[in-house]
């Protein structure tokens, strides 16, 4: 007798599981093949959402981006110092690393060097510090003022090399403050040197 009220137990359990199973399967419902490729229309608001997420990254300038910045400042300061140094008086290396007013007012300086017949010597020995003294977001546009601390060695020589300024045997530390500036929205990286300041 005993066996047999306990075969009714397990099979009135077994209705109750599945009178609940059905209970639930109305409520929540069921699978209709709607979850796997979503909709396109859902595609493109989760490709914007993500490009969203990534412009954000771009333009986070946090302390691995300072870093990466600071590395880069410091090569094109070299570039654009050793530029100055060219027989041709002519801008080549560092033109994309200028912005346009830059570029305009170091070429102006070049061509009344050459004018009076000058050119340059300049031999760079490095850059003994690069600090970002201040950065700041203007609508899109990110400024990253820096200063550097260098040591070189310059002279200015005529036109039969006799040297009329400068040291050709004298290392010179060089304090200068520039100000770099790039546009967050641009699929570009590089950042162009916008101003000097003294």
């Amino acid at each position: 007798m005993n066996y047999s009220f306990e075969y009714i137990d397990i099979i009135l359990l077994a209705m109750i599981a599945g009178f609940i199973f059905l209970r639930l399967r109305g409520i929540l419902g069921k699978r209709t093949g709607f979850e796997g490729k979503a909709p396109s229309q859902f595609e493109k608001v989760l490709n914007n959402i993500q490009a969203e997420k990534k412009v954000v990254i771009k333009e986070n300038f946090d302390e691995e981006a300072q870093i990466e910045f600071i590395k880069g400042a410091k090569i094109a300061y070299e570039t654009i110092i050793t530029d100055f140094s060219d027989n041709d008086n002519k801008l080549v290396a560092s033109k994309p690393l200028l912005s346009k007013k830059i570029h305009d007012q170091f070429e102006k300086a070049l061509i009344e060097r050459s004018n009076r017949g000058h050119f340059a010597e300049i031999t760079f020995i490095g850059v003994n510090s690069a600090k970002i003294k201040e950065h700041k977001k203007i609508d899109q546009i990110l400024k990253v003022t820096v200063d550097f601390v260098s040591e070189v060695i310059t002279c200015i020589k005529d036109k039969d090399k006799k040297v009329i300024s400068g040291d050709p045997d004298k290392i010179k530390k060089i304090y200068d403050t520039w100000v770099f500036s790039r546009d967050t929205r641009s699929n570009n990286p590089n950042w162009q040197l916008v101003d000097t300041l003294t």
